[in-house]
């Protein structure tokens, strides 16, 4: 596998649907070889998403909208234009302090691709936040604050 050239116009991507966003992935893992993967994120204003953490090291750039990021025991405010990273293993959350935003997030690796399709599959067949997800979070070593630390589990 190799880098490749892509080309996709707005409103182009595979759509990735959350419990609360949906992602539009932009640049697959596939055409950069797994280096690194960016997403279009909408999210509505609603309930915060889990804190939580995940392996993968990650920047979100805000293009609309405000919320606010918690990164372990730090609250940002974004507002357009704002950039933030959260380093791997890193507690964190945001909050759509707006109707709604859209951001950027670049990931490393195809690590966060990967987990949202996975995500996407179960919530279809009808699994909600909690013990449902349960399989998902720790197939993909993500962990929700107060959950035990997921053992290892293979790629």
């Amino acid at each position: 596998m190799t880098h490749q050239v892509r080309h996709r116009g707005a409103g182009e991507g595979t759509e990735l649907t959350a419990p609360d966003a949906v992602l539009t992935i932009k640049i697959d893992a596939a055409d950069t070889d797994d280096d690194y993967e960016l997403f279009e994120v909408d999210a509505p204003r609603g309930p915060a998403t889990p804190l939580h953490r995940t392996t993968w090291p990650k920047a979100y750039y805000l293009l609309h909208g405000r919320m606010i990021v918690q990164v372990e025991d730090r609250a940002i405010d974004l507002t357009p234009g704002s950039v933030i990273t959260i380093p791997p293993n890193a507690w964190h959350t945001f909050t759509v302090l707006s109707p709604a935003v859209r951001f950027l997030v670049i990931s490393l690796t195809g690590a966060m691709g990967r987990f949202h399709a996975d995500l996407q599959r179960a919530v279809a067949d009808g699994a909600t936040l909690g013990p449902d997800l349960a399989p998902v979070l720790a197939r993909h070593r993500v962990t929700l604050a107060g959950d035990p630390v997921p053992a290892e589990v293979g790629p």
